[in-house]
């Protein structure tokens, strides 16, 4: 789901486990851990212990051009605090000998004692566009449970096209790349309409849907079509064997519960044990997931109004939840007419933006509510500014704590050599030092068809409307870049994954971004599927309750199943 808040710049947010630094990390991540069978070898085989039938699919990592890429061994080198190595994997899987490659970089926390090390945990933070490389070098491992930190090397990695990957995506042009003084529209500039109705409205948006994806063909054309989750699944599966381990533990969150499907559904006998966290339903179609996702923060702000005063107390915008849902009504209809100034931007806060902000403030409501509450009485005063910088993921920084609006790179500069092999030196002058916005346009356009006629996106509006109200219509607009950008061959369908172990997946009651219903179907999907639930708001359920920590590490470590129905009700 891609919904950007404006064209200049344009900022989008997308079914992602919010990156926060440190914050946000612990909030999602705290308590996380894994085991692995103590088979050191990397290979291409099945696992050995397990017969296949008749009916398993061929192992696609068994062809014979692919063995120079599973054969390869990472080479660690220091990178601050941490090890860091490059993977080399072929851009296009089915021509794997044409010399075209994508260089991945590679972070690790080292096991806290390697006497009792027996394996590594792979992460993905989610996106699709976030960088793992850089989960690491946020001090993720710092927060995962200490009995599994004590036993296994915490590891991620920037997938194909984000980050320190070379090359990397960009959709940003030489001649867009700094807009001209000339360029910068007028204060008084009408503000983007949330549900275009007229022939002229409906133009634009497409006309600015277009010139995103002309940017994004111009500037990283050849590596569009390679840049899908499916690709990525085949990338962790060659990382897997460079790390030495015979099968996969891993967890993902968000979108990385996509990427954990593909593999778990490429590589079924290669699962040692996978968490799924904040699930993504592949059987839904384009219109579907816009629904679901719009539906849920629409009933995520809902419950902001409700809840706020226990949440947050004095700071809340409104006395009551009537006051607040007017106010949020006021701004939507004073941001429509005319955008609120921002300081030192050339272009203020319009209601496609507003929307971003409250949408992005219901990940993570515990850290989140108070900053929104604050911005809320800022904007109705007239100043734009706050609610402008949580709607481009932004947060205040904190006592000690570098300011944390920015890319990757000014966390990791000071880490490690700048020669080291992890790939994640300075990106080249023509890629932004924060790709994510290029990686999440292009995945998911590529990983679920879109119509190419842009009379559907038309049509969905007024459904789109009915069932979540400005969080749908804008959703509607927002999936326009898709029409003009490369599809993958998948198409919606239910997981096939025969042969695979348990996997648990996690499902938050209240979560805007990925809904609970979606976890509810991925996990009756999976064969022998685990559910486990957190009945609470927000985005994903690690670090936001003992109960879920407990579960989670239990089925990693030991293998030990999720009974039926069990729920879990503790939160900060």
């Amino acid at each position: 789901m891609i919904l950007p808040w404006t064209d200049h710049p344009r900022e989008y947010f997308v079914i992602t486990a919010p990156t926060r630094r440190r914050q946000a990390l612990v909030l999602a991540l705290a308590v996380l851990g894994a085991t692995s069978l103590a088979a050191c070898t990397a290979g291409t085989g099945s696992d050995g212990d397990r017969p296949r039938t008749p009916a398993a699919p061929a192992d696609p990592a068994s062809r014979p051009d692919l063995r120079r890429f599973y054969g390869q061994k990472l080479d660690w080198r220091p990178c601050g605090d941490h090890r860091c190595a490059s993977l080399t994997v072929p851009r296009d899987y089915s021509r794997p000998g044409n010399g075209e490659t994508f260089v991945l970089p590679v972070a690790k926390a080292v096991t806290a004692a390697p006497g009792k090390r027996v394996g590594s945990l792979v992460l993905n933070p989610g996106g699709p566009g976030e960088r793992g490389v850089k989960l690491i070098r946020d001090g993720v491992a710092d927060d995962i449970g200490r009995g599994v930190r004590e036993r296994f090397d915490i590891v991620s990695f920037d997938p194909r096209g984000v980050g320190g990957s070379k090359p990397a995506l960009t959709c940003t042009t030489a001649d867009r790349a700094e807009p001209a003084e000339a360029e910068e529209a007028p204060a008084d500039t009408a503000a983007a309409p949330l549900h275009p109705r007229t022939a002229s409205e409906r133009a634009d948006a497409l006309a600015s849907a277009r010139a995103t994806a002309a940017d994004c063909r111009a500037a990283s054309g050849p590596l569009l079509p390679h840049v899908g989750t499916v690709d990525g699944a085949r990338d962790l599966d060659v990382l897997r064997a460079a790390l030495g381990e015979r099968r996969l533990t891993y967890v993902g969150w968000s979108y990385g519960t996509s990427l954990g499907t593909s593999y778990a559904e490429q590589f079924p006998r290669r699962v040692r044990a996978m968490v799924l966290d904040g699930a993504v339903d592949p059987s839904l179609d384009w219109r579907q997931r816009m629904l679901n996702q719009s539906t849920g923060f629409r009933k995520a702000v809902e419950e902001y109004a409700e809840s706020c005063a226990d949440a947050v107390g004095d700071a809340c915008p409104g006395a009551t939840p009537e006051e607040i849902r007017a106010l949020i009504d006021r701004l939507l209809e004073r941001t429509a007419r005319e955008p609120l100034p921002v300081d030192d931007a050339s272009y203020g806060l319009d209601a496609p933006a507003l929307v971003s902000a409250l949408s992005l403030s219901m990940y993570t409501p515990e850290a989140q509510w108070k900053a929104l509450s604050e911005a809320l009485v800022a904007a109705d005063d007239g100043d734009g500014t706050k609610l402008a910088a949580l709607a481009a993921g932004e947060e205040e920084p904190q006592d000690g704590e570098a300011d944390a609006s920015g890319g990757s790179g000014d966390a990791d500069a000071s880490e490690g050599p700048a020669d080291d092999a992890s790939g994640d030196e300075e990106p080249r002058d023509d890629v932004p030092e924060d790709n994510s916005e290029a990686a999440l346009i292009a995945v998911n356009c590529l990983d679920v068809p879109h119509p190419r006629d842009a009379q559907a996106y038309w049509d969905a509006l007024s459904p789109a409307d009915e069932a979540a109200g400005v969080y749908g219509t804008t959703g509607v607009t927002n999936e326009l870049v898709c029409k003009d950008l490369p599809a993958g061959p998948q198409r919606p369908h239910r997981v096939k994954a025969a042969g695979v172990p348990p996997v648990l997946v996690v499902g938050t009651a209240g979560d805007p971004a990925t809904p609970y219903g979606e976890a509810v179907s991925l996990a009756r999907q999976f064969p022998g599927g685990m559910l486990l639930t957190l009945d609470a708001p927000g985005h994903t359920g690690y670090g936001r309750s003992t109960c879920v920590d407990k579960k989670v590490e239990e089925y990693l470590v030991s293998l030990t199943k999720v009974r039926p129905g069990t729920t879990c009700q503790d939160t900060p």
